[in-house]
């Protein structure tokens, strides 16, 4: 049985998402991230399923033969946590994980409660080094718009 991607670029209005959203705090900050990830990326926001703002894209594949296409970086204002995506496997993130402010992480993402807990220029260097990993370890990108 094939794998069907459940996460996939789509035609929603960010900003419709963005004012979705139940908190007004969140909402203050989804603006915000928007503005930081565009500026670091150069690339437009873009909505990946229901709940995920992505900028660029990549084509992955897997030794196991599994493929798809993913935004470079991206965020999520989640109930609990702002979500934010990154590259997973970037081993240099750490080093700039120690002055990036307070949040936990996961494999691929990083959780804040609001923006104002973290160093906005640190987070900036993570986006550009998260889209700069992707690039070289996934160089051809036939969609273009990244």
């Amino acid at each position: 049985m094939a794998y069907e991607q459940k996460t996939k670029e789509t035609d929603l209005s960010v900003a419709e998402f963005i004012e979705s959203v139940d908190s007004a705090s969140k909402r203050r900050d989804a603006y915000e991230l928007l503005d930081i990830f565009a500026e670091a990326t150069g690339c437009p926001a873009k909505m990946w399923g229901p709940s995920i703002v992505g900028f660029g894209s990549y084509h992955y594949k897997y030794e196991s033969g599994h493929e798809g296409d993913a935004p470079l970086v991206g965020f999520s204002p989640r109930k609990a946590k702002i979500s934010l995506y990154f590259a997973p496997g970037d081993t240099e993130r750490e080093a700039l994980l120690a002055a990036f402010g307070k949040h936990t992480a996961g494999k691929g993402c990083l959780y804040i409660n609001k923006v104002a807990d973290i160093d906005v220029e640190v987070l900036k260097e993570l986006i550009r080094q998260s889209v700069s990993f992707l690039r070289q370890r996934y160089p051809d990108r036939p969609n273009g718009n990244n």
